[in-house]
């Protein structure tokens, strides 16, 4: 559907208020169809309502539906040394923008910049740590992520210096808290040996920024590297470092 208007003021108009006009809509509806990418001003998509026209030739993708403008949930295999982006006004990550969008992604949906935008979350990870983060417009992603974050499990591989002896790993796996700081739920086993190396896995339920240092320095073992793999049943499957991907419909947490 395309229509090029005959005449227009200097300064011209809201894109959403032509497109309202083309599409015989309400304006809000004309800021949806415009947010969601359908909306193509002389050939390039344009995804700002308040975007001003004068005589260019304004699209209408004949396939626009408003059914996709839904909230989304990303998920960010964070490099070592970048911000987690929780909390309060917290900036996002810089790996956290559309030229890092997984190639492969599996969701098959449209890349949006409205996807960027109200991000919240929820499940902190250290700095130096790299791994899995989620990041979501979704209330619903973000109430289980909160009300559950003392139960849901999530899965760490940690890298420690030298190997790693059966009575070490026996005496880290029933490492004990205070009375009055109790640890988490835990689970630890050795997942690989290799030249001058061990990797660790991790099963926590209630885990938090420092719990794994505290507890590797607590069994003298020095920490090489840690990678979060696993949120509840979520996990990053092939994603790369610094890049996301999409919440899959049939994802849970």
């Amino acid at each position: 559907m395309s229509r090029t208007p005959k005449t227009q003021d200097s300064d011209g108009i809201r894109l959403a208020k032509r497109v309202a006009e083309l599409r015989a809509c309400s304006r809000r509806e004309a800021e949806q169809y415009i947010e969601g990418g359908w909306v193509r001003v002389n050939g390039q998509v344009v995804e700002e309502p308040q975007h001003r026209v004068t005589s260019q030739t304004i699209e209408i993708d004949p396939h626009a539906s408003l059914m996709e403008l839904t909230p989304v949930t990303l998920l960010l295999n964070k490099a070592p040394g970048s911000l987690d982006g929780t909390g309060e006004d917290a900036p996002l990550p810089r790996e956290l923008q559309p030229a890092t969008h997984f190639a492969d992604d599996p969701s098959g949906v449209r890349v949006l910049k409205r996807h960027f935008s109200k991000l919240a979350s929820h499940v902190p990870l250290e700095t130096a740590a790299s791994g899995l983060l989620v990041f979501t417009q979704d209330w619903r992603v973000a109430r289980k992520l909160t009300e559950d974050e003392g139960v849901m499990e999530q899965e760490f591989m940690v890298e420690v210096q030298g190997e790693v002896p059966p009575e070490t790993l026996l005496r880290l796996s029933q490492l004990k808290g205070s009375r009055e700081q109790p640890l988490p739920n835990f689970k630890v086993s050795l997942n690989s040996t290799g030249e001058g190396t061990s990797r660790l896995r991790f099963a926590i339920k209630g885990a938090h920024p420092g719990l794994i240092a505290y507890l590797c320095e607590r069994a003298d073992l020095g920490i090489l590297s840690m990678r979060r793999t696993r949120i509840g049943r979520v996990s990053m499957l092939q994603l790369p470092v610094g890049q996301w991907r999409y919440l899959l419909p049939h994802e849970r947490f």
